[in-house]
């Protein structure tokens, strides 16, 4: 499961990171910003499956 849940992470950032992107080239700050947010919630998703892996082992 742990796996399943970091490729959805991955996914989360790099949907993100484009929706950020191309808000910013389109001068469309609400699509940056929830491409930001996206991304932090990607990165949080990743950061709590780090901590269980770290416990873990």
């Amino acid at each position: 499961m742990s796996g399943n849940e970091k490729m959805k992470a991955k996914g989360e950032q790099v949907k993100g990171a484009i929706k950020e992107n191309t808000g910013r080239a389109l001068g469309n700050e609400r699509m940056a910003g929830e491409g930001r947010a996206e991304r932090a919630k990607g990165d949080a998703r990743e950061a709590k499956e780090k901590t269980k892996d770290a416990f873990k082992h």
